[in-house]
């Protein structure tokens, strides 16, 4: 047993080549979309949604075309691709379904993070620390919060992402010039 572990030990993994401009490009777009979920909340994430939308309507048709090559597991495939037909068609149809939409992805938000929270806390106790169990016991409450008030947890989600976007642009824009200059 301790040979394996050896081993495991040597095994180096080669960093991913990625051009400088990607990242460069990257964090363009991420601040040009932070800033627009931060100026423009109400319409970026109804144009969000929508493109969500079209990529749910055209995976559920590619989904139930796939049954022509390949018939392995065709009654799930079949209905994954049934939802993703009938979702992307509520999308469009309904033009408040991207509130809809926000709103449940919130209370799957608050579920999770109930979930994490407790297990941060369960962490904690097994020796992760104080600092283990505050986050613990802050994510707890943020999943009430949210489970609470979906709907204000959809107003201020776009604000928590178009934040979120720009400082992570900003970071890639640093790291694609430090690249570049190496």
């Amino acid at each position: 047993m301790e040979q394996v572990t050896a081993e495991y030990r040597n095994v180096e993994y080669e960093g991913l080549q990625i051009p400088w401009w990607i990242v460069v490009l990257e964090g363009i777009i991420s601040i040009i979309l932070g800033l627009f979920l931060l100026f423009q909340p109400v319409g970026t994430t109804i144009t969000l949604v929508q493109i969500l939308g079209i990529f749910w309507f055209l995976g559920g048709i590619l989904t139930i075309l796939s049954l022509l090559v390949d018939r392995e597991n065709m009654g799930w495939k079949l209905l994954s691709g049934l939802m993703g037909i009938l979702i992307g068609v509520i999308v469009f149809v309904y033009p408040y379904s991207p509130f809809v939409v926000l709103a449940f992805f919130v209370v799957i938000l608050g579920v999770l993070s109930i979930i994490y929270g407790a297990l941060r806390l369960v962490w904690a106790f097994k020796g992760g620390g104080l600092g283990t169990a505050i986050l613990g016991i802050i994510t707890i409450v943020l999943g009430i919060l949210l489970l609470a008030n979906p709907i204000v947890g959809a107003v201020v989600l776009p604000w928590m992402y178009g934040i979120s976007l720009v400082i992570g642009g900003i970071a890639s824009l640093v790291l694609g010039i430090r690249m570049r200059s190496q």
